[in-house]
């Protein structure tokens, strides 16, 4: 049995605006782009991505991120979710070029876990993170000096997400600490606890809660919140010294919007419905969800779903659809009524990908993304303590 009703949601002026269809020069960093696009229009569009591709080669290699448009996935060489995509580019040394169709921190991994030899391009600056923009190196200083001044910091192991900066994966290097996936979250919790006794989780406090909670046996009282834009955290000393989880206050714009409404909403609609999310949604979502898992947890689930179960999915909805339209024989819903497309993923868009390629066809080097040395080694180090992960 298949639908499309629930996946039939219709896109408000606001939606326009975060998918890329319109702008505001106002709110947007990073959005001019050298030359000129072609027109989403143009017919002969896919056909120039193909050519201009086609006459790099090997030089070039094209990772698409889950959550891309499908116009853009047609032209990725390998999908998969952030890590996996910038191993992916790791493993390609002879490829010149690599273009990261996903957001800035993603290209950013790339270009740390890339020989000097490779340019990693990100098709257009504006594609950010909102959540990775949630905690800036400097705020993130001033939590540790909070930590510090409440004598806690020599206890306390940074566990920083893979959706993070440059800078954050440096400060967690830095201090010993290490990055995780949603994937492996249980296990560099656990890594950490044994070696301190306090956790500092960056920057996504839901993913640090759930994984806490769920997988570790913690309480919620284990767990406090600190907020970068209250003075010392919006937290007391005495709180610092109580908790086990100090949650950065931060949260992943797509995956924060789901609520428990929308579970109930979904199993009143479709009985029987299994509800999958990613753990980056609120404590009670995941509470209430019958199944919780990264991206690629979600993937495989569906892969092996039987024919005619039903499944109501809590992520964003390119992949919702993808999945979708991949599997005929099963009820994939979306989980929220409303559109919940990562919006600056959206920014890459086909017009963004020919202008990238186009250009590296005509020895134009544009976009690049490029971490400083000293940021590169301590992330690095973050990042190799958790490939060293049991």
């Amino acid at each position: 049995m298949t639908t499309t009703e629930p996946l039939d949601v219709q896109p408000t002026p606001l939606a326009l605006l975060l998918l890329g269809r319109e702008a505001d020069p106002r709110s947007e960093r990073g959005v001019e782009c050298p030359g000129d696009l072609p027109a989403p229009s143009d017919p002969d569009l896919v056909e120039r991505a193909r050519k201009a591709k086609a006459s790099l080669g090997d030089r070039v290699f094209v990772l698409g991120h889950h959550y891309q448009r499908d116009e853009v996935i047609e032209f990725a060489d390998v999908t998969g979710d952030s890590f996996k995509l910038a191993r992916d580019a790791a493993a390609r040394p002879q490829a010149e070029y690599i273009v990261f169709c996903g957001v800035h921190f993603m290209a950013e991994s790339a270009d740390i876990l890339t020989s000097d030899d490779q340019r990693v391009i990100l098709p257009d600056l504006a594609a950010g993170c909102s959540m990775a923009d949630m905690a800036t190196a400097e705020q993130v200083a001033e939590c540790w000096d909070v930590l510090t001044d409440a004598g806690v910091a020599d206890t306390v192991v940074p566990v920083s997400y893979m959706n993070s900066s440059a800078d954050i994966k440096a400060f967690t290097g830095r201090h010993g600490g290490t990055i995780c996936t949603s994937s492996n979250a249980k296990r560099a919790l656990e890594w950490a606890f044994s070696q301190g006794e306090r956790v500092l989780f960056l920057p996504d406090q839901h993913l640090g809660r759930n994984t806490a909670v769920r997988d570790l046996g913690m309480s919620l009282d284990d767990c406090v919140v600190y907020n970068p834009h209250k003075p010392g955290g919006g937290v007391t000393a005495e709180q610092l010294r109580a908790a086990k989880m100090i949650l950065w206050r931060g949260h992943c714009s797509v995956h924060g919007r789901f609520s428990l409404d929308s579970v109930n909403d979904v199993r009143s609609r479709i009985p029987g419905v299994n509800v999958l999310v990613h753990p980056e949604c609120k404590h009670e979502v995941v509470a209430a969800a019958d199944h919780v898992g990264s991206t690629e947890y979600i993937i495989k689930t569906l892969d092996a779903a039987p024919a005619g179960s039903a499944w109501a999915i809590g992520t964003e909805l390119n992949l919702v659809r993808r999945l979708a339209k991949a599997h005929p024989d099963k009820r994939i819903v979306f989980l929220d009524r409303t559109v919940c497309f990562c919006s600056t993923m959206n920014r890459i868009d086909l017009p963004h990908l020919v202008w990238a390629l186009e250009s590296l066809a005509e020895g134009t080097v544009v976009n690049r993304i490029q971490v400083d040395k000293e940021t590169e080694h301590y992330a690095k180090a973050a990042l190799e303590r958790m490939l060293a992960l049991p």
